[in-house]
């Protein structure tokens, strides 16, 4: 089973190790083993950015004492709200930052496709599943976005998709409307370049008093 599937409330979050490959081709001078290199780099730096997110996102807090349940669509909901956070970050910076969203958006997609498969799910199936988590994710994007400046629109938005199948307290939920604020700013100070090297530093999933 995939990290970012497996239950999250057993023991300590893992850092996922994935890394990028390396693509083998014919050499055709330095001008392409330049951009053969440029594309490993990115794809590792990549990897490292989903690796941090998956990591942040299977924090036992969020399951215990934040009331998302421990669930496949619970562990889907709290990848994607990170996902998110730093994609709306890359965002403000599109044109140096467009194509490293794109690549991170696609790993994450390809490995909820592979950890589907490894749970036994129909090519089929596969397929329409991944659709609906697409979709699932393009609506998030539109609720936490507009979200982050109006506090009852995020609590509103965390409530119908973070805790769509359960009913949190209001503690609960106004502390993840915190959480994902103090993230947002973290992530914000946070230099472009570190962003594209996948240096993601997340603050702290329990604020410190």
């Amino acid at each position: 089973m995939p990290i970012w599937a497996r239950r999250c409330t057993s023991a300590r979050p893992p850092v996922n190790r994935a890394r990028g490959g390396t693509e083998i081709g014919e050499s055709k001078g330095e001008g392409m083993l330049s951009a053969l290199f440029r594309r490993n780099e990115r794809r590792a730096a990549v990897h490292a950015a989903y690796g941090r997110i998956v990591e942040q996102a299977r924090h036992p807090a969020f399951y215990l004492e934040g009331g998302v349940p421990d669930t496949l669509d619970g562990r889907f909901e709290v990848l994607a709200l990170h996902a998110f956070l730093v994609l709306n970050r890359l965002k403000r910076e599109a044109a140096m930052t467009s194509a490293f969203a794109q690549d991170l958006f696609d790993t994450m997609f390809a490995d909820l496709d592979r950890g589907l498969r490894e749970m036994g799910a129909s090519d089929i199936g596969v397929g329409r599943h991944v659709k609906a988590m697409a979709s699932a994710f393009y609506g998030r994007i539109a609720a936490y976005e507009p979200g982050l400046a109006d506090d009852a629109a995020l609590r509103a938005a965390l409530r119908r998709n973070l805790y769509g199948t359960v009913s949190p307290s209001e503690e609960q939920v106004a502390a993840l409307a915190s959480y994902m604020r103090r993230q947002a700013q973290a992530l914000a100070a946070q230099p472009v370049a570190a962003l594209l090297a996948g240096a993601l530093t997340f603050a702290p999933v329990k604020e410190e008093r």
